[in-house]
């Protein structure tokens, strides 16, 4: 995802599916002979021409929920032909699945399609490979599809899923050999935490997925980490949901807790996005995000408030996510003159 931008590593040179993230948020290990997914359990209407999508995420079900079913699904499946399968519950309507094979995966074997149509109205789509490495591993995957369909079909809610996402386990370095930083991420939803994990930073936990308990994790390991990774899911939930009061309240909600993490002192504090979730659109979206970055060493532009339309009248324009930390190490003086 687009965080890693964020965190200077470009996207397009470290393609990475958020299966991976996802397992690793949920504290899950992965070997060289796993692919890991990224699900989410959905509602569809049965017509003459099969399942039709009428919500991708199953109405929001409580995690508790999701914990019954992911046991119902554990205890009746436990491999795919000679395959061992990992399910693992996340938070709502997502999940992790881990597929364990006998021998580590050729380059490519993560190279399948999503089954998630995007978009409501839709038949959920075959996971199909995109290259000859990957045929076995589709196999496996729609025939655990099926599985599930036979177990969870008759749920009122939840009676069906859907998968994107399938990766391996990939090779980049750590944040701290990158920057030199000592870094710790606060997030309470599992990708997000799975995005630390592979970059090497220490994820804190977090009691509950309010902003007020992530603030106060902070304040308690403020002087212990060089660099700060927080947070905040709902604006993109609700986004999604098209609920624009709701996006805003969390907004206003975080804006309520600046002043005390400037009380903290910290050299730089950076308020963004990774991508922008109009609630207009109920969707991510390409629009630029706005970025907000404090320090006794900015020079001001002639912005008034954050928001899109002021963040356009400030001094760094539109500028790629991978240029972030250059700024945000300069502005903390942690950043070594070129060629010196």
């Amino acid at each position: 995802p687009s965080h890693l931008g964020l965190f200077g590593y470009d996207p397009l040179q470290y393609e990475i599916g958020r299966g991976v993230l996802e397992v690793l948020g949920l504290g899950g290990e992965l070997s060289p002979t796993d692919l890991a997914v990224r699900g989410n359990f959905a509602t569809v209407r049965y017509e003459q021409d099969g399942p039709v999508v009428i919500d991708r995420r199953a109405g929001r079900i409580p995690t508790e929920e999701n914990r019954r079913l992911t046991d119902k699904i554990r205890s009746k499946i436990k491999s795919i032909d000679g395959v061992r399968v990992s399910i693992i519950s996340g938070m709502e309507h997502r999940f992790a699945l881990v597929f364990s094979f006998p021998e580590p995966l050729p380059e490519g074997a993560d190279d399948i399609s999503d089954t998630d149509p995007q978009k409501e109205g839709n038949h959920p789509l075959r996971p199909l490979p995109r290259r000859k490495e990957a045929e076995k591993v589709a196999y496996v995957v729609e025939r655990f599809i099926e599985k599930v369909v036979e177990i969870i079909r008759d749920e009122e809610k939840a009676n069906y899923i859907l998968l994107r996402g399938f990766s391996k386990y990939p090779n980049l370095p750590s944040f701290g050999e990158v920057y030199g930083l000592k870094a710790a991420a606060i997030a309470a939803y599992p990708m997000y935490r799975g995005v630390a994990r592979l970059l090497g930073m220490e994820v804190l936990e977090v009691s509950g997925t309010s902003i007020e308990s992530e603030v106060e994790v902070l304040k308690r390991h403020f002087k212990d980490f060089d660099f700060f990774y927080f947070h905040v899911k709902k604006t993109d939930s609700y986004g999604e949901d098209g609920n624009f009061d709701a996006k805003v309240k969390v907004i206003e909600e975080f804006d309520s807790f600046i002043p005390e993490i400037l009380s903290l002192k910290p050299d730089v504090l950076v308020v963004t996005g990774d991508h922008s979730t109009p609630a207009l659109m109920k969707s991510h979206s390409w629009h630029p995000v706005p970025f907000l970055l404090a320090s006794p060493y900015t020079r001001g532009g002639g912005s008034e408030a954050f928001s899109e339309k002021e963040c356009l009248k400030g001094e760094l324009g539109i500028f790629r996510a991978t240029e972030a930390m250059a700024l945000i190490l300069s502005h903390a003086r942690r950043l070594n003159k070129f060629g010196a």
